[in-house]
């Protein structure tokens, strides 16, 4: 039997562990060591970690404040355009020929649907969409 070619040996782990914490020690003294920089007296973590939440809790703060003002605009504008919705729905666009003495006619499928009926009072929008050309008679 040869057993386990790969055993650990507890001191070697051990060495290895302080190793590496120290060197994360040095790195977050690096990290925040420009922090100190503008404090006055010895580098305290605990300040400096509070300094780092106070930020990040500002950050935070303001972000939900333009988030909600981005909303409130949102359904401001939502709002707005509901209003109009009603009024959409009571328009309608058709396609008709202008008749003799300038006349048209609003076909009767549209006047059920807008519910409208002889002397209402109606606002017309004129769009041309062609000219009627003349024909010309072949001999």
């Amino acid at each position: 039997m040869t057993g386990n070619q790969n055993q650990y040996d507890p001191s070697t782990m051990f060495k290895e562990w302080i190793q590496k914490g120290g060197k994360a020690q040095m790195d977050f003294f690096k990290t925040f060591g420009e922090l100190t920089n503008q404090q006055k007296g010895p580098f305290n973590p605990a300040d400096t970690l509070r300094e780092i939440v106070e930020k990040n809790a500002k950050v935070q703060s303001e972000f939900m404040q333009n988030v909600g003002d981005f909303q409130a605009k949102a359904i401001e504008s939502w709002s707005k355009m509901s209003q109009s919705v009603p009024q959409f729905l009571s328009w309608g666009a058709f396609k008709t020929t202008v008749g003799s003495n300038g006349r048209i006619s609003i076909p009767e499928a549209e006047r059920d649907a807008l519910k409208i009926g002889e002397g209402d009072l109606v606002q017309v929008i004129i769009v041309p969409i062609e000219k009627k050309q003349k024909r010309e008679v072949k001999k």
